[in-house]
């Protein structure tokens, strides 16, 4: 299995803000949008064990972590999604909110990307999906002049907020990092010490 936990740390410089402030060396420079945040860390057996999860107990996406930077949450989700032969009805997916950042672990897949969505249908507010994850959103039953990538792992894809995506084939599996960029911090923090609960299933 390959390492790849440096894409995910990357995103994850953020806070635990202190209320100390970091004098300025001049008084024109600008001020850090995120005044003396501490950063985090999440290692690969972590991520390895959130897959070992999503195959165990038919897991889709799990978020891992949720982390204030300041301006914005950032966060991290490994999702798992098993063979897929064709699209299913109504399951292109679309985020008002929060724009998305896939890197592919494992596996190959056809992914269609596009804004203009056919038959939108509002998802519940009571989702997990919403209230965890990616907040409000769509899903739809086409991508109207849809564009279709075929990923493989160490492919990097950018979704932004109220673009339309749908897996309309997976040939074994795909596993890949979702990064979500939250700047309205419409979805919750989730720490370690949250992720530990979790795994160790004392939390959902």
């Amino acid at each position: 299995m390959r390492a790849f936990p440096i894409l995910a740390a990357a995103f994850l410089v953020g806070p635990l803000a202190t209320s100390a402030q970091q004098p300025r060396i001049n008084a024109t420079d600008p001020q850090p949008s995120c005044t003396m945040c501490q950063g985090a860390f999440i290692p690969l057996s972590e991520i390895e064990a959130y897959t070992e999860k999503a195959i165990n107990e038919d897991l889709t996406d799990q978020q891992v972590r949720a982390h204030d930077i300041g301006k914005a949450h950032v966060g991290i989700g490994l999702v798992y999604r098993g063979r897929l032969e064709g699209p299913r009805p109504n399951s292109v997916a679309e985020h008002d909110l929060v724009s998305e950042v896939y890197h592919v672990i494992s596996g190959s897949a056809t992914l269609m990307l596009g804004p203009d969505i056919t038959q939108k249908e509002r998802r519940p507010a009571t989702m997990q999906t919403v209230r965890e994850f990616n907040g409000p959103g769509h899903n739809g039953n086409e991508i109207r002049n849809g564009i279709e990538y075929n990923l493989r792992a160490g492919d990097v894809v950018i979704i932004p907020a109220g673009t339309g995506h749908l897996f309309t084939r997976i040939d074994d599996h795909v596993r890949y990092l979702m990064i979500r960029i939250d700047p309205d911090k419409v979805t919750p923090i989730k720490t370690a010490v949250q992720s530990r609960q979790y795994l160790a299933g004392t939390s959902r």
